[in-house]
């Protein structure tokens, strides 16, 4: 999946020709071009298209093959959709101005933010991450950390920081300064957007979808220490190029849980990540990966 995007955004410009060129089709014939894409990617994926359906049967339960079938090739085509919207944001910008987003749940927020001491957005890579956090920037004051560290992903990440989409880099900022300057922003009551299914093998061990796995520690840590409520939160696309951004009542950690209970804290959560990425599943970015980060029973 990786090779795939570094064939569009591995070379500057080439990425920027490719931007240009779809913004000066007319939206629905692009829309369409992305169906039959995704259509095609499905059909030609071959050995990816094994390994996402194997992921997805294994994750989601009970599910028929003719809802893995139906979920799979929804998430090469939700693929080639996304792909499409961030050239047409690159390109030009002044389109995000004019992107439907339905909303749901805003009052979860509202309520998570009364308490002073800011809120955590915990939210997996569901829908088009980029436009969710896009939004949300411009209604309150984010910051989110993400990871410069893969090329494929770079060009996008650096793209919409120049639209005014802040964030902190996981992998180029020391981890006390990293940590200092999420405190700060929660100590002046802003909002940080944080994916929480990221995965490196030297993060704490964690429980994902019931199995043994590492995940961030960051939100627990936070939650735990400056009792910031933690909302729940995922964005996805509804048709076409409609968003919706769903709010869902928040979560309060340390009420539950003590300082130095933090895997407990996180395997928490994680049980909340995994049934956001069951509602949409077709729209989840790691169906493609997720089995490599799963350690042997009793590893961890």
């Amino acid at each position: 999946m990786y090779e795939w995007i570094a064939k569009i955004t591995g070379d500057e410009g080439r990425f920027e020709s490719l931007a240009r060129l779809v913004a000066l089709l007319p939206r629905p014939i692009v829309l369409a071009a992305c169906q039959t894409l995704g259509w095609a990617l499905y059909r030609f994926a071959g050995v990816v298209r094994e390994q996402v359906k194997a992921n997805m049967g294994e994750l989601l339960g009970e599910a028929s093959e003719a809802r893995l079938y139906t979920c799979c090739r929804d998430f090469f085509r939700h693929g080639a959709l996304a792909l499409y919207e961030v050239l047409a944001a690159v390109a030009e910008p002044e389109r995000l101005q004019e992107q439907p987003f339905a909303i749901e749940g805003l009052e979860h927020l509202e309520t998570a933010l009364s308490s002073g001491r800011g809120a955590i957005l915990f939210t997996p890579h569901l829908g088009n991450f980029f436009y969710s956090y896009w939004a949300l920037s411009r209604r309150y004051p984010c910051l989110t950390v993400g990871t410069a560290g893969s090329p494929e992903l770079r060009p996008i990440y650096e793209r919409f920081h120049q639209l005014g989409c802040p964030g902190l880099d996981y992998d180029a900022t020391p981890p006390l300064e990293l940590v200092r300057a999420l405190r700060r922003h929660l100590q002046q009551r802003g909002l940080i957007f944080l994916l929480g299914d990221f995965w490196r093998p030297n993060f704490p061990p964690s429980l994902f979808f019931d199995r043994p796995t590492r995940s961030p520690g960051g939100t627990a840590l936070l939650a735990l220490d400056l009792e910031t409520p933690v909302v729940p939160f995922y964005g996805h696309r509804i048709r076409g190029s409609e968003h919706c951004l769903v709010f869902c009542p928040p979560v309060y950690l340390h009420r539950e849980f003590r300082p130095h209970q933090r895997t407990e804290a996180t395997n928490r959560l994680n049980r909340l990540l995994a049934e956001m990425v069951a509602w949409v599943p077709e729209q989840w970015f790691y169906w493609f990966n997720v089995h490599e980060r799963w350690e042997r029973e009793g590893a961890l």
